[in-house]
């Protein structure tokens, strides 16, 4: 058994995309779309595990090689196909392999985490954030926790975004450093006049035990 980032990505609105354009050209677009996918796999030690349907299991040592390349694939694949939005899931765990096939929690977890992401988004677990959280260029939104179904604990999961001015405009979890909307944040403290947000009550409870060591 050995760890490593399982991501799955997929057409959303496949079944809509095949109504309205014929299986002819839908399957060429499913083409088009594992080719621009796998194509940066060598590059980064990666492995397209299989195909199902539309989806893409991918298999990548480095959680944050997995996490840039699905920004790259939702935002390649979009800006080519405008109307065919990209979802990718993704999380980091031990899995065991079987004739090229892997199997376990994480490789369900990385499926369920990726239904439900919309279309154009890309979702990692918290846990898997965690291990890169200073990843050049990316910044986490917390998206809350979500009960994932066949997954027993409920799981906090982040949407992935460039660092770009809008990302820039939001409020930074001063605990684990990830981007936080205050619309949605878990948890607000106020903090010698300064309002703080966070991405979960952990971080909240952390900062206030010692808010020195995150205010400074």
């Amino acid at each position: 058994m050995s760890e490593a980032t399982f991501v799955f990505a997929d057409i959303a609105g496949f079944t809509a995309l095949t109504e309205a354009h014929g299986d002819e050209a839908a399957v060429a677009v499913v083409e088009e779309f594992a080719e621009t996918v796998c194509r940066d796999l060598p590059a980064i030690g990666g492995e397209h595990v299989k195909t199902i349907g539309d989806a893409l299991m991918l298999r990548i040592p480095e959680p944050g090689d997995a996490i840039v390349l699905g920004l790259e694939v939702s935002q390649r694949t979009l800006r080519d196909h405008g109307s065919v939005p990209v979802r990718v899931g993704l999380h980091h765990g031990p899995a065991v392999e079987r004739n090229g096939d892997y199997f376990g929690a994480a490789v369900n977890l990385a499926a369920r985490v990726s239904g439900a992401a919309g279309g154009g988004e890309v979702f990692v677990s918290g846990s898997t954030a965690a291990l890169v959280p200073d990843l050049e260029g990316v910044v986490y939104e917390s998206r809350g926790r979500h009960q994932l179904r066949n997954v027993s604990e409920p799981i906090e999961l982040f949407a992935v975004l460039r660092f770009d001015s809008t990302a820039e405009r939001l409020p930074i979890d001063p605990v684990c450093r990830m981007a936080v909307d205050p619309g949605r944040a878990p948890g607000r403290l106020v903090h010698e006049g300064t309002a703080y947000f966070f991405c979960s009550l952990s971080c909240a409870g952390q900062f206030a035990s010692r808010p020195e060591r995150f205010s400074s």
